[in-house]
């Protein structure tokens, strides 16, 4: 049987639990919604979870609840799945990429508390981190939008020094970092706001989802207001405060991701023992280098295991002659300044951020879910080795 790249753990507890929901006629805005932010509250330790159609909508909200507009910078990192710089296009601020830290994927604290003094002082020290054609900018520096690559969190003392030194806010997408913590802080807790996501590769699932977490009162509020098309709390029936998006989980989805949440050691424990199987496997093979674990992350939380191809074969060579063994594997990520979008719109090219574009050209993550079995994980790496082990 061909191995999946990825499967969601399923149960027929989660089953009967969505079948609950469809023989009553709460489909939306009903009382699993409001179990499921209760439970993802008390579970990351945060006042408030507000929950939404998916992470990407969580960081749009974010960024609008940070009072980000049209031509303000925010600070984000070019190594991620592409929502995390679109949310700020989407209020047609402006993502301003600094570098990643080779070893953990993570955005390059460093680099980040010198692009916000360099840009806050103005001048040919601002310019060399602004996008082409954005030399002269009418908006301010509001935000750092970290994200946890892979599942392990970004160096948040760092970043949350930098944001407070500065008056900026913290933005912390934690989409693939549900279960983990940095230095025995849980991931989602670390900024001003956390978006944790639920598609079905992620450690648990709703199907599509996301939830925003934070101790703030007033963004919680805004939260829900805006994403149940601006309507507040005293609204009368179709009278609305504010612009605002369609962006509710429906009663389902939240069935589904409370019935999950019920077992979250388990699937994290699950996931763990995966990836230790992976790391045990291959630490000694010639030609990749297995995941790092930074000192920081008391808690790993494994979304995706990702080697990084260092063999003369190349990345690419190694993804064909698995995928021609029927071993899916995938390349994570694509570096988003070098996506064609971006590139049209602000002129980014091969040179502009090194260690992600290497990350880019050498990442690739291998089949990886919480119901993977040893011997899957057995036939993967033995695949690696004597493709590898091929080498000319």
């Amino acid at each position: 049987m061909k191995i999946p790249m990825s499967s969601p753990e399923l149960t027929d507890g989660d089953i009967d639990a969505v079948m609950e929901v469809l023989e009553t006629r709460y489909l939306s805005i009903g009382p699993k919604n409001t179990a499921f932010e209760e439970s993802l509250a008390a579970y990351v330790g945060t006042k408030h979870a507000v929950s939404v159609n998916s992470g990407t909508s969580g960081l749009h909200l974010a960024v609008i609840a940070a009072g980000i507009k049209e031509g303000d910078l925010v600070i984000t990192t070019p190594f991620s799945f592409i929502s995390s710089a679109n949310c700020i296009l989407f209020e047609r601020a402006i993502p301003v990429f600094v570098d990643i830290d080779p070893a953990t994927y993570n955005i390059d604290p460093l680099q980040v508390a010198s692009a916000v003094e360099e840009i806050l002082e103005g001048g040919k020290k601002a310019e060399k981190w602004l996008p082409g054609g954005v030399k002269e900018n009418s908006g301010s520096l509001k935000a750092i939008l970290a994200v946890d690559a892979f599942g392990q969190p970004a160096e948040y003392d760092t970043l949350k020094k930098t944001a407070g030194d500065h008056d900026l806010f913290l933005i912390e997408d934690s989409c693939e970092s549900l279960g983990g913590a940095y230095k025995g802080r849980n991931a989602g807790t670390l900024g001003d706001v956390g978006v944790f996501a639920f598609y079905p590769n992620k450690q648990m699932t709703t199907g599509e989802g996301g939830i925003l977490v934070t101790d703030r009162e007033d963004w919680a509020a805004l939260f829900y207001s805006l994403r149940n098309q601006g309507r507040d709390v005293f609204d009368a029936w179709l009278n609305h405060t504010r612009l605002g998006y369609n962006y509710r989980m429906d009663e389902m989805s939240a069935a589904l991701g409370l019935s999950q949440l019920k077992r979250i050691d388990k699937l994290l424990a699950m996931r763990a023992q995966v990836a230790a199987w992976y790391s045990d496997r291959l630490k000694d093979v010639e030609g990749i280098q297995i995941p790092e674990v930074a000192p920081t992350t008391s808690s790993m939380s494994w979304f995706v295991y990702v080697i990084r191809v260092t063999a003369d074969l190349g990345r690419n060579q190694l993804m064909e002659e698995l995928g021609l063994m029927e071993i899916p594997s995938r390349p994570y990520f694509t570096p988003i300044h070098l996506q064609p979008f971006y590139v049209e719109k602000f002129g980014y090219g091969r040179g502009d951020y090194p260690e992600t574009e290497s990350a880019g050209d050498q990442c690739l993550a291998l089949p990886f879910s919480s119901v993977m079995k040893e011997g899957q994980v057995e036939t993967v790496c033995k695949a690696i080795e004597k493709i590898l082990g091929g080498e000319s």
